[in-house]
């Protein structure tokens, strides 16, 4: 029977119509074997997987079992296959970036390969860390070259429709938001986003810095984007560029570790996301609920144990270390 989607009048969240009509068919036939005095046995109805109103899934399963025997589409494919592959861009420390002093698989570290470590140790698979430009991260999840895409992704509502994208794993103590890098020697000239009119801006290509600057600046000389978020730090430091849209939390720590760069954040321009939206996501494959499902049922356990604190932390040290 086909999956067709349609959206519920009651709780706002699209459905899978053909498990709707096995459910109601489930029941129906339960009634008539009652009224006719006989004993009803039926199995507990499929788990339906959805998205919120939002486009994005909050549900979860439990995961202390692994993988579950009714696995389907990618998420068996990982079980069959043995290996998690997650697709990554490994240059945003303090969330995900190389050890040099470690090799293979392992010298891909930071606080986002601690998550994607646990949730294929809660599989009960091996993981392959997929490293590429951030710009790929999403196709190579739409195009099945890598399973998850794990790279401090924010929620957008274009990339929610292009991806199935989990619940936050992550959320920034002063709220998820972008603020504008400059030079130190510039914080008295430039407070205000009409103060960037003759100036060349940069962002991270793709990411949502990008989308918040391209809606909340609307004049500059030059908007450049750029492949990772060390060339936004180069370029501002090294006067190829005046400001760039970064994450003003990542931002700020990196100006602390690298107080040598000269780098600072504007005061009072600062651009904020819905409080719906905030947070870092995991993305995967559109329609591949039952995976998200599995990822949303290792977040949980994340968030209450507050895994990722702790991870963090480590991290920042780490890269602190080697001067990232």
């Amino acid at each position: 029977m086909g999956s067709e989607q349609e959206m519920d009048g009651v709780t706002g969240m699209r459905i899978q119509v053909g498990n709707r009509f096995r459910r109601r068919l489930a029941l129906g036939l339960a009634v008539l074997c009652l009224l006719a005095g006989g004993v009803a046995a039926f199995a507990e109805d499929d788990v339906q997987y959805v998205e919120n109103q939002w486009n994005f899934v909050d549900g979860a399963l439990d995961v202390s079992g692994g993988i579950p025997e009714d696995a389907q589409g990618v998420l068996r494919k990982i079980r069959d296959r043995g290996v998690l592959r997650v697709a990554t861009e490994p240059y945003f420390a303090p969330q995900e970036f190389i050890d040099p002093d470690l090799e293979g698989q392992a010298s891909f570290v930071g606080a986002d390969m601690d998550l994607a470590r646990l949730i294929a140790q809660r599989m009960g698979v091996e993981l392959e860390i997929v490293p590429m430009e951030f710009t790929e991260v999403l196709g190579a999840v739409s195009e099945g070259v890598c399973d998850l895409a794990i790279s401090a992704l924010s929620f957008t509502p274009s990339r929610a429709a292009a991806n199935a994208m989990s619940k936050g794993y992550y959320f920034a103590e002063s709220g998820a938001g972008a603020g504008v890098l400059i030079r130190a020697e510039d914080q008295d000239t430039i407070r205000t986003v009409e103060d960037l009119a003759d100036k060349v801006l940069v962002a991270q290509s793709g990411s949502v810095q990008e989308a918040l600057a391209a809606e909340n600046i609307p004049y500059y000389l030059e908007f450049r984007r750029l492949s990772s978020i060390t060339d936004l730090y180069e370029a501002v430091a090294g006067g190829k560029a005046d400001a760039a849209c970064v994450d003003a939390e990542t931002a700020a720590w990196y100006i602390r570790e690298n107080p040598e760069k000269g780098l600072a954040l504007a005061e009072g321009i600062r651009f904020t996301l819905e409080e719906a939206f905030q947070g870092d996501r995991i993305a995967g494959k559109k329609e591949e609920l039952q995976l998200m499902y599995f990822v949303n049922g290792v977040i949980n356990e994340v968030l209450e144990k507050d895994l990722y604190t702790s991870w963090l932390e480590d991290a920042k040290k780490r890269a602190a270390e080697l001067g990232l």
